[in-house]
């Protein structure tokens, strides 16, 4: 099983993922797209990515905003997956959105 990560180590993945904070034990980022099937373009690529890593991030889709939840659950909080997750995410939203980061 992972190691959950000290509040410490948190605070330092936190420093390189600007866009996301620390919920309820949780990494957590809100991305809005410019419409529904840029959203669901994303979650398409974050399902592969997820599969292929056997790590699942909590995804709510709510037209064309996306919250992501990454923790995990058999660690009850936030591992090096998660973090890993976290930047393989922002990769993803990057590419997607395009340089102009639209």
């Amino acid at each position: 099983m992972p190691e959950l990560l000290s509040d410490k180590d948190i605070g330092v993945a936190l420093g390189t993922l600007p866009d996301w904070k620390l919920k309820d034990g949780a990494l957590v980022r809100v991305v809005e797209f410019d419409g529904f099937p840029q959203a669901i373009q994303v979650v398409n690529r974050i399902a592969e990515i997820a599969e292929n890593d056997n790590h699942h991030p909590d995804i709510d889709i709510r037209w064309r905003t996306l919250t992501f939840r990454c923790s995990t659950h058999s660690a009850g909080g936030v591992t090096a997956l998660d973090v890993t997750m976290a930047e393989e995410i922002d990769g993803v939203v990057d590419t997607v959105r395009g340089p102009d980061g639209r």
